[in-house]
């Protein structure tokens, strides 16, 4: 078939982390050529005179990832790369093929947490993510038709059973657990049900095919009402701990015996816990809508405590720029490279979780719960604030901050210590929303950050938003 060599994208799909839209609508499969023929002709400038140049792709459980996947993989081969398909499952799985073989790029197709009509790319060059300005500048290049042309092969390798091996082989522990897992018919349904047959211990895994229209409940697993069923689950066979995972498998959630929600800055205490053992004073990483007393605990663990930036891309640079052995988003985004490769997998969380669970006698998730710091947090209160002006929103409140002389960190928006807690305000980087959290150790000193939140915003004309219950 003849390629056209120009394209144009909808404005809307590329994003800061991935290029994401509506099938359809906003995103068809002359997009997925394009991205792989872009994609492709710059995997072969990065690497002059390389021969045999490999991409690996992967799709998840979407109705329209196959269609999608056939066209990256025309458009890769079109600009004279080579193509390895590793198949249907996680987003780690592709992250696992491409690390493994050193491939030189990988591109996932999966539309993550999204509905069932959505989809997208996550893509890495060589083992780096490629985001940001990278995933922009494929719109003028696709309009130019700044590409590349060859003949690339085409490889399939069965690399499901492989990837499973390697998230089990980090496990230690005799210890039989109860576990329920929920991969939320999503893409690592699969890879769960071939892992837990080989953990010890009484394994229950609910929604465990994969169905690209979710039928049971969305799979994002930061939403409680998705949760639901797996409490539920618990609660039956009183379980010791139950894993949610979202639809392409990178974000886990965690609830304990009692079915009370573990987020994620407290997935991270306890995993935090076990690596520093290992490694003491090691940097541990989390973002900045995590909690003060993870930053706080980790510290008295001995470790080094680092605020970052949001974004699954900028912490996998911040880890390998800083040889952080561990590193998570509030999220659900676990990253491990103490003995793994820094990329984020629910799955592998999950296992070293349990790990941690199944080796250490006597151990109790409901009392490690009732032991960490109680802090009383609003949950991430989204609100519309248009493209253009979310960022100078942003300044405005930073300057008039800085002017009043308050404590402001401004590693990503601004996050304001005061009333022995704190609150966040940052702009979106995929959405025109401005996002904020706060937290403290009473209800009135949360009342009053909330106040203090709520004057910032008037003052630059926006009005905070109403729902404030907090978790």
């Amino acid at each position: 078939m003849t390629m056209s060599t120009t394209h144009t994208f909808h404005p809307t799909i590329l994003r800061e982390y991935d290029i994401r839209g509506i099938v359809g609508e906003t995103l068809f499969a002359a997009d997925a050529r394009a991205i792989g023929r872009c994609f492709g002709s710059l995997v072969r400038r990065k690497n002059p005179g390389k021969a045999d140049l490999l991409v690996c792709v992967g799709y998840d459980g979407r109705l329209s990832s196959p269609d999608m996947e056939a066209a990256v993989v025309e458009g890769l081969t079109a600009a004279g790369v080579n193509v390895q398909r590793v198949g249907r499952g996680p987003t780690p799985m592709l992250y696992f093929a491409a690390s493994e073989q050193n491939a030189d790029g990988g591109i996932m197709i999966t539309g993550s947490h999204n509905p069932p009509n959505h989809n997208g790319f996550k893509m890495m060059m060589g083992r780096k993510p490629f985001f940001g300005e990278d995933i922009r500048a494929l719109g003028p290049q696709a309009a130019k038709g700044d590409v590349e042309s060859g003949q690339g092969k085409v490889t399939s390798r069965e690399t499901l059973t492989r990837y499973v091996a390697r998230v089990l082989h980090d496990f230690i522990g005799t210890r039989a657990l109860t576990a329920v897992w929920d991969p939320g018919n999503g893409a690592a349904a699969e890879a769960v049900k071939l892992a837990v047959a080989k953990l010890p211990g009484t394994h229950t895994v609910l929604n465990d095919t994969i169905d690209g229209t979710f039928p049971n409940h969305h799979p994002d697993p930061t939403v409680p009402k998705n949760l639901v069923q797996l409490q539920d689950e618990v609660a039956k066979q009183k379980a010791d701990v139950g894993f949610a995972f979202d639809g392409d498998g990178d974000r886990v959630g965690i609830i304990d015996g009692k079915g009370r929600i573990l987020w994620g800055d407290q997935i991270m205490q306890i995993l935090a816990e076990d690596v520093l053992k290992t490694r003491p004073k090691a940097a541990i990483i989390a973002d900045v809508k995590a909690s003060q007393a993870f930053f706080d605990e980790v510290a008295r663990m001995g470790g080094t405590p680092i605020m970052w930036k949001t974004g699954h891309s900028l912490v996998k640079n911040k880890m390998a720029e800083t040889g952080s052995p561990l590193a998570g988003e509030m999220s659900g985004h676990i990253f491990f490279a103490d003995t793994y490769y820094g990329y984020d997998d629910a799955l592998y969380a999950a296992v070293r979780f349990l790990s941690i669970m199944s080796k250490t006698p006597g151990y109790d998730l409901v009392k490690r719960f009732d032991a960490m710091p109680v802090m009383i947090n609003t949950p991430e209160l989204r609100f519309p604030c248009p493209d253009e002006r979310k960022f100078a929103v942003i300044d405005e409140v930073k300057a008039r901050l800085e002017k009043s002389g308050a404590k402001v960190s401004a590693i990503d928006g601004v996050r304001v210590s005061d009333h022995g807690g704190w609150w966040l305000l940052r702009a979106s980087n995929t959405q025109a929303v401005l996002v904020a959290r706060a937290e403290a150790g009473t209800e009135a000193n949360l009342e009053k950050l909330k106040a203090s939140l709520a004057d910032q915003l008037k003052a630059s004309g926006l009005d905070l938003p109403t729902e404030s219950v907090g978790h």
